[in-house]
């Protein structure tokens, strides 16, 4: 009786473990198939604003500094907008210097006056001119943006809630407890550009720009509180905007670094002494995280420096004195007309985020292109808006090419001045002629040839410096 007994009570609780056991295996593959599931549907489709903050690359910081903002590129892993399936990235840079010559008739054209007010109409927003990002938030409490850097441009601009053909994303003023648009009879609606303002003078201060050289926006200046980094700036003036036309309108909106009356350095002369430095990733970078250096502290203390020249006539532009350009050991024989600094007709030489390519006027280009071609082993086909590409296998005796501005030689890395195919068979020579429409006057150092510099803008006192940096 008592074995008996005893083999019951086994049996019942060899049940219960069995019973158990197959209660936790079925609570586990339960568990299982829901996190495959929730896996599936984070790898499958995320949003690209997820994918960048959830990333720890991109919400890091490299620098100790308190004012030291992450840059990276619009198409970049860090990048809300960066596409799901990327394309090459020789094909993207082709894509984005083919928008080239729109800019550069662009910089030519601005000038201090106001410019006739172009139509707004309805149009498609797409990723376009906008190269390099910074996270900036407005309002209270802050929104954050991803606005473009753009260092020949004066007005900060942010598409607004019922904005007509604007990206979904845009800045909410009825958010913000500390936003208020501006008046026609306010001092600071006289600097912006293309206004609209009735002739009575009454009504909100709306202005109507041309920006990329194919797009027009409609916007109503208004101020609200900016935060860069730690540096909050009351009061800020930016254009809120309603419409938009065209295609090259960034969709966050855009920081203006330029040097005009409504810039970021304008406007906070005791937050930043009219001081910034920047340092853009190499297109090789997988992460495309570069830095903003806003103010005097923290900037390299040994770094070589030109004048920089002030247009009246184009206040916006960063002017600097291009002497000459090398190739090789050769002084490329370039006639001084095409390099001199001229204000009136607004030739010379100017530093900008906003185009891909160096650009120089044809004739310089050509004598560029021409003696690279001499010491390079051809032959030469065009791919694109690059004309002078060659296989490879003769990058090992491309030449270096120098640019000599005033007090200060830059060598440029070869990466600054060869970019290859998406195959990889063939090199080409980074650089490209203006258009040549008989309007083109200046010669732009744009941001290929920038990448992986520390570029300082000192307006204080006028001097514009390099230094090397690896910017990833």
């Amino acid at each position: 009786m008592q074995l008996h007994k005893h083999n019951t009570l086994s049996q019942t609780k060899r049940k219960k473990i069995t019973r158990e056991r197959k209660e936790a295996k079925s609570f586990i593959m339960d568990l299982a198939t829901k996190l495959l599931l929730l896996f599936s549907l984070l790898t499958t489709a995320p949003t690209t604003t997820t994918r960048a903050a959830a990333n720890p690359q991109c919400t890091s910081s490299k620098s100790n500094h308190p004012d030291d903002l992450s840059v990276f590129h619009i198409y970049g892993e860090c990048s809300p907008f960066s596409p799901q399936k990327p394309e090459p990235w020789p094909n993207t840079v082709l894509e984005m210097a083919s928008k080239d010559p729109k800019r550069v008739a662009f910089l030519d054209s601005l000038v201090a006056k106001k410019p006739t007010p172009a139509p707004i109409g309805s149009g498609q927003n797409i990723l376009n001119i906008g190269n390099y990002l910074v996270r900036a938030q407005i309002g209270t409490p802050p929104q954050l943006m991803f606005m473009v850097l753009d260092t020949s441009y004066d007005t900060a601009w942010v598409p607004c809630s019922g904005c007509l053909d604007c990206s979904p994303s845009v800045f909410s003023p009825n958010s913000s407890s500390t936003f208020g648009p501006l008046e026609c009879s306010s001092a600071q609606c006289t600097q912006a550009r293309g206004l609209v303002c009735p002739e009575t003078g009454y009504g909100s201060c709306q202005f109507n720009q041309s920006y990329g050289g194919d797009s027009t926006f409609l916007a109503t200046l208004s101020r609200d509180s900016l935060m860069l980094g730690n540096d909050v700036i009351p009061n800020y003036y930016f254009g809120c905007i309603s419409a938009i036309s065209g295609k090259s309108i960034p969709p966050q909106g855009l920081l203006g670094l330029g040097r005009g009356s409504l810039s970021l350095l304008s406007q906070s002369p005791s937050h930043f002494q009219g001081v910034f430095s920047y340092c853009l990733p190499s297109f090789k970078s997988y992460y495309f995280s570069g830095s903003l250096k806003l103010g005097p502290v923290g900037q390299p203390s040994k770094i070589r420096t030109t004048p920089l020249l002030r247009n009246p006539h184009r206040p916006s532009l960063y002017y600097v004195n291009l002497t000459g350009v090398s190739v090789g050991r050769v002084n490329v024989p370039i006639p001084a007309q095409y390099l001199n600094f001229d204000p009136n007709t607004g030739a010379g030489t100017i530093i900008d985020t906003g185009t891909v390519l160096t650009r120089f006027v044809p004739d310089a280009y050509n004598a560029i292109r021409d003696q690279y071609r001499a010491q390079v082993q051809g032959p030469f086909i065009q791919i694109g808006a690059f004309d002078t590409c060659f296989p490879v296998t003769h990058e090992q005796v491309a030449p270096t090419v120098t640019l000599h501005f005033e007090g200060l030689d830059l060598k440029l890395p070869m990466e600054n001045t060869l970019i290859h195919s998406t195959a990889g068979s063939m090199a080409c020579l980074a650089m490209a002629s203006a258009p040549s429409n008989g309007n083109s006057v200046l010669n732009i150092i744009a941001s290929l040839q920038q990448q992986n510099l520390r570029i300082l803008f000192d307006t204080a006192n006028s001097r514009l410096g390099v230094a090397r940096e690896l910017c990833n």
